[in-house]
């Protein structure tokens, strides 16, 4: 499959508080990315970033129990994998890019990894990029601390 053919995945991340969940809603009102779908990685006991993402319900997919980067890049690879099985089935809406919107605790490299690295998942899907967000109040303190 050529490069043109696989899907795009755009990583966002950044420290909590940095506006990703802005970025992301913004976004997502441009045409162009309508038929995207959303993975959101939220850590914690209750998770609420998914309940503040506007407009994609039906094209959203949360990993909440973990961090993407540690203890469940594995729910990562079956999430990737059962969105690729549904879509090639048309058992979901067709869908043209994903977005993965991590933890503010994640540190991107691991998913990096599983994007490039496995077998399956590199035949499918391209890296289109990661999108870092910076607190630009707060960022320098943050790196500091």
């Amino acid at each position: 499959m050529a490069a043109s053919e696989k899907i795009p995945v755009t990583v966002l991340t950044g420290y909590l508080g940095a506006g990703k969940t802005t970025l992301l809603n913004r976004l997502l009102k441009d045409p162009a990315l309508a038929q995207t779908v959303v993975i959101v990685n939220e850590f914690g006991e209750i998770g609420l970033d998914h309940l503040m993402i506007e407009g994609v319900e039906e094209n959203m997919i949360l990993l909440a129990s973990g961090c993407l980067c540690c203890t469940i890049r594995g729910d990562l690879i079956v999430t990737l994998e059962d969105l690729l099985r549904r879509h090639d089935n048309r058992r979901i809406m067709p869908f043209s890019r994903v977005v993965i919107e991590t933890t503010g605790l994640a540190d991107p490299a691991p998913i990096l990894n599983v994007l490039i690295n496995h077998p399956y998942l590199a035949m499918r899907f391209r890296l289109d990029g990661v999108v870092t967000l910076v607190d630009a109040v707060n960022g320098r303190a943050t790196l500091d601390a």
